[in-house]
Formats: structure tokens, sequence, C-alpha cells
């Protein structure tokens, strides 16, 4: 693919989405980037439908109120995520189709600006919905008598709304004045400004920090839940069944997790180290890096519809 970006224009009157690339950029587009974005936005749709399917069916016939919490945070997930791909493959998948002009059909960034913000808002909800998880989880393993005072699907809602705004402002800062979004190459998406200058350092740091924080609190609470399941996941007792359900949603967070760290630090540490040093940001790499964080949005409801409850029983006595 061959990309460069034409000189910026000299009209004092440029938008700000407009004012580091202005489109139009010297793109030759190619069949293959079409069928890729439509291939990658119809699977990662149809894996999240399915994975609400299961979701809702294991909701339906569970019956522990621990487990019944994780499966909300789980059905967040999946609708964040399936939300995240309509919105965002849509708008790529048709400009590869159409191939139009950002300035023409988007004068005052206003279109440019929904799709920045939609971008932060769904990339930082998986991670701050898999630290939520990760608090919920060590709660219900290592405190059970402080969870069990409480009601846990009424919180475990609240704190599903909590992440969801935290996000939303978080995104929404760029309006304020603190950051800004630009056209990015090839001309089909919108994003923070990489930038070690004025706001758009804030707004860089902000979100590489946040991801990365939310990657580390998953990592450290999770690590103390396993410890924690491993002193009493051979005991016999009538308890065996409660810890077993235990030991299912312990692996399915540690999948999450471990494919979020994956698919998100490379984006984040990319962010942090140039965003730091005034290093100059090649765009294809930025470009190379957020497809790999999209892949997360993918990945993840395979974990769900892999992750069935029998199946992780049948072999957690098999091992047992």
């Amino acid at each position: 693919m061959n990309t460069s970006v034409l000189p910026p224009s000299n009209d004092t009157d440029t938008p700000l989405c407009y004012s580091i690339n202005s489109p139009p950029f010297k793109y030759v587009p190619t069949i293959a980037s079409a069928y890729f974005s439509s291939i990658f936005s119809a699977l990662g749709l149809t894996s999240n439908l399915i994975a609400f399917v299961v979701l809702l069916k294991s909701f339906r016939q569970t019956h522990s109120s621990a487990r019944s919490s994780f499966l909300i945070f789980l059905g967040g997930l999946v609708v964040t995520d399936f939300m995240g791909l309509l919105v965002t493959g849509t708008i790529v998948v048709s400009f590869h189709v159409t191939h139009f002009n950002w300035r023409t059909l988007d004068p005052r960034c206003h279109f440019c600006n929904f799709m920045g913000m939609s971008m932060v808002f769904y990339g930082l909800c998986p991670l701050l919905l898999g630290a939520a998880m990760a608090v919920e989880r060590f709660i219900g393993i290592n405190r059970p008598f402080a969870r069990t005072a409480s009601t846990p699907k009424r919180r475990t809602v609240s704190m599903l709304m909590l992440v969801w705004m935290s996000a939303g402002a978080v995104a929404s800062l760029p309006l304020t004045g603190i950051g800004s979004y630009h056209v990015q190459m090839p001309g089909s998406w919108c994003f923070l400004n990489i930038s070690s200058a004025g706001t758009d350092l804030a707004f860089s740091l902000l979100f590489s920090l946040v991801g990365l924080t939310c990657i580390a609190v998953s990592f450290v609470l999770n690590t103390i839940s396993v410890v924690t399941l491993i002193r009493v996941c051979c005991g016999q007792d009538n308890r065996q069944r409660r810890r077993d359900q235990e030991v299912e949603m312990m692996v399915q967070l540690i999948l999450i997790m471990a494919i979020a760290s994956i698919c998100w630090c490379p984006l984040l540490i990319y962010i942090l180290v140039k965003s730091s040093s005034a290093e100059p940001v090649s765009p294809e790499t930025v470009l190379f890096y957020v497809r790999m964080a999209t892949c997360n949005q993918i990945f993840d409801p395979w974990i769900y519809i892999m992750c069935q409850v029998s199946r992780i029983r049948s072999l957690l006595h098999k091992l047992c």
C-alpha cells in the first residue's frame, strides 16, 4: 500500500482535525483493503452475536449469584465489543468502498471527532472492564463475606455503568480542548494525535497510562486470586462445586487478560514512548498496532464460546 500525505493547507481556517494530515491522501486503493476490512468486521460481529447467545443461555441456567455477576460483566463486554466493531467498522468499510474525501464529507470535523471518540471509548472499555472483573473476582475469592454483604447484581450493574461513564469521560476530553482527534492515513479513520506538545501530550499520556494501569491491576489481582484458588481447589468438601465455578470464571478472566495484554500493550507502550520522547511517529506503525488492538474484539467472544461450563468442569474433574 503506497500512502503519503499531501502538504497541509495554508488556509488559516483549516479545521483542527485536518491541521496535521490534510486529505485527500496520495492513496492507491486496493481490493484487498476492502475485503480485509469487510471480512474482519463481519467475523467480529458474528462472533460477538454468538457469544451473546451463549452468555444469555448460561445466565438463564445459572443459580449462583457470583456467576450471575460475572456473566453480567461478560455481557457488557460483548455488547461493547459488538458496538465498537459496528461503529468503527462501518466507517472504515465505507471509506474503502466509496473512497470518500473527509474534508468534503466532514468540513467541520464533527464526523472525525465522533470516530475518534469511538476509537478511544471502545478501546478503553474492554481494558476497564477487565480490571473491574478482576476486582470483582478478587473480592469474591479473597473477601467472600464482604462480597455477600451487598447485592451482587446491583453492584455489578453499577460498576458496569461506571466503566462506560469513565471511558466516555476520557473520550470526550478533546471536545473540551484537552487533546485532539485527527484524520489518520490512509484516510479511513480518526484517532488521537500522538504528540509531545501541549494538551496532546496530556491526552496521549492519559490514554496510554489508563490502559496500561488497567492491565497491571488485572495482572496483580488475578495472580492473587489464582494463588488463593490453588490453595483450596483440591479440597474435597461441600463447597467443591462452588470452587469449580470459581476456577471456571478465573480461567476465562485470565484468558481475557492475556489477549488484551497481547493486543493492546504494543499500541499503549508505543503511544507512551513517542509522546514522552518527542520522537517522530510512524503512521504505518500506528495503523499496524491499532489493527492488533482491534483483534481483541474478535478474540474475546471466542473465550466465552469455547470456555463453556460443562467442558471446563469435565476437564477439571479429569485433572483432579
